[in-house]
């Protein structure tokens, strides 16, 4: 029975083509891989990958500054709390909610705080977020589950920050309504009665099978999920270094799973990043040629990247800046083999760049999730770069 369960876990996913796959990649130089003998200039590495990586994704062009509308202000539980929203140039309003402690004067460090996606496109930002008393009991049994009971970008805020969580396309309300596809497509579903936990259900399911139309749309369009991520990602973060109340040179951002893919796109990318923690979103591009693609959804895949970068690159392309990678040991989103693996690629890029002491990575029992004793790290870590 052992042989019988090693020869099952070694199967790939795409058959017998997983080895021939996964070797074809293995083959080929990595361009533009730090890790690569004749990259010796850390400014120059970054500049070309940059470059390579923001063509790869092919982000959209979503204009200047949205004017932001402050739709409601409150206090609770110690914090002052402003539901916000802007419109970007396609789809409805993105809204968002931004939490800070009350009765603190100056300027502090901001968060842009990253919601997951756990094949859940109803919620978003109230994933990560508690805004009173009374929370829908889909969320507070979410937060339960993965994030050990709290709404993690409160508890960051009342440490000091003022923190943005944003909608992600296409979560909550940057989701696609059936009302606004081919009643075809609807298979029955209709958007009234939207906060009744069977409908909710229901609309996930649907909203999972629409994912690869999404796709498909999006490549045919000449762009990529990642891509519009991160354009949306930015805007946000450009409307989060604007406000008063925020210093712009000392910005964190961080999420779990879905969260955490965002922060390595981000945090890779954009310089304003001061300090990035990814959690539960760390594999190699191996892992899922042989074993996990089928976890992820569409929203992960940038084409011709891989015979760049590897994943973990992406974040590495921060470097020195500081990073912390979090990781769950019995997440069933990816094999321990490859996230140990993706592990030593950052750590040999930040040390190549004389920057070790700028990333840190660990690993906690337990499934995928981000529990109080990995916030109370990545909070620390927050607190240590950018305090």
């Amino acid at each position: 029975m052992e042989n019988l369960h090693n020869k099952q876990k070694d199967l790939s996913i795409i058959g017998l083509y997983g080895d021939w796959a996964a070797e074809s990649l293995a083959k080929r130089t990595l361009s533009l891989s730090f890790r690569n003998k004749e990259w010796t200039d850390l400014e120059a590495w970054r500049k070309a990958a940059r470059e390579r990586l923001t063509d790869r994704l092919a982000i959209p062009d979503l204009g200047g500054m949205p004017q932001v509308t402050i739709n409601k202000e409150y206090t609770y539980d110690g914090l002052t709390i402003r539901e916000l929203s802007w419109q970007l140039p396609y789809g409805r309003r993105t809204e968002a909610i931004l939490l800070k402690p009350q009765q603190v004067k100056g300027k502090l460090p901001g968060i842009l705080a990253f919601h997951d996606h756990n094949a859940d496109k109803y919620f978003g930002k109230q994933k990560i977020t508690k805004t009173g008393d009374r929370q829908h009991p889909l969320m507070a049994a979410h937060q339960q589950t993965c994030y050990g009971g709290w709404a993690w970008a409160n508890e960051i805020a009342k440490r000091g920050y003022v923190v943005l969580a944003p909608d992600a396309f296409p979560f909550e309300s940057r989701r696609v309504m059936t009302e606004d596809v081919p009643e075809h497509l609807r298979k029955g579903l209709n958007d009234t009665n939207p906060e009744e936990a069977g409908n909710i259900i229901k609309y996930n399911e649907w909203a999972a099978e629409h994912e690869h139309v999404m796709a498909k749309s999006l490549f045919s369009a000449g762009t990529t999920w990642p891509g519009v991520f991160f354009a949306e990602d930015r805007k946000a973060l450009d409307i989060l270094c604007a406000m008063e109340e925020v210093d712009p040179e000392r910005i964190g951002c961080g999420g779990l799973s879905g969260g955490g893919m965002r922060t390595v796109f981000m945090g890779g990318l954009d310089p304003r990043i001061s300090c990035a923690v990814c959690v539960g979103f760390m594999t190699t591009w191996n892992d899922l040629i042989r074993y996990k693609s089928f976890t992820h959804t569409w929203m992960t895949y940038v084409p011709l990247l891989p015979n760049e970068l590897d994943f973990p690159e992406i974040l590495g392309l921060r470097t020195p800046l500081p990073t912390m990678v979090l990781n769950d040991i019995d997440d069933e989103l990816y094999t321990l083999a490859e996230m140990k693996q993706a592990d030593r690629i950052l750590s040999e890029v930040f040390h190549k760049a004389g920057a070790g002491d700028r990333y840190q990575c660990s690993f906690y029992p337990g499934p995928h999730k981000f529990d109080t004793q990995m916030q109370s790290d990545a909070f620390g870590w927050f607190d240590k770069w950018l305090k």
